[in-house]
């Protein structure tokens, strides 16, 4: 059984050592303004995933994608290295797209607070139908009760 947390520094690592080759040592023009965001490694340290996020448009996104794709063997043989594993870990390149799962939870709760104020605005100057707080005792009640009860 190894150790979570080797396994995390080990992820952490790959981490640096992808971003620092992508940096310094990838010279692919298709390769976009690109950042290594996370990487996880798998318990036996065979296969590592690399999450990374593209600035640009569809086009810029796919052309970093096949940069990676084509430079991942001279990545792997770098991490492996550095690593000092006896296996080097296999990497795999995903695309981490938290910047647009973030703008559709920002728009909702947007849509949202509009749907509020409107339920605010219709609400403003109306009257119940009945007794505002149809269950609540009235306080001479519950005072007369609580004096009965100090006198016994």
């Amino acid at each position: 059984m190894t150790d979570p947390a080797k396994v995390r520094r080990h992820a952490e690592r790959v981490r640096e050592l992808v971003a620092s080759v992508v940096r310094t040592q990838i010279k692919d023009p298709r390769l976009g303004m690109i950042t290594i965001t996370d990487a996880r490694i798998t318990a036996d340290l065979r296969d590592a995933t690399v999450f990374y996020t593209v600035l640009g448009d569809a086009a810029a996104q796919a052309g970093t994608a096949a940069a990676l794709d084509s430079a991942k063997g001279m990545v792997r043989s770098t991490v492996g290295k550095a690593l000092g594993l006896r296996h080097s870990p296999t990497l795999t390149f995903v695309h981490d797209d938290v910047q647009e799962h973030a703008k559709h939870m920002d728009d909702l709760l947007a849509q949202a607070r509009m749907a509020d104020a409107e339920v605010q605005r219709i609400a403003a100057g109306k009257t119940y139908a009945g007794d505002a707080h149809p269950y609540r005792e009235d306080d001479d009640e519950s005072a007369d009760e609580s004096t009965e009860e100090d006198e016994r």
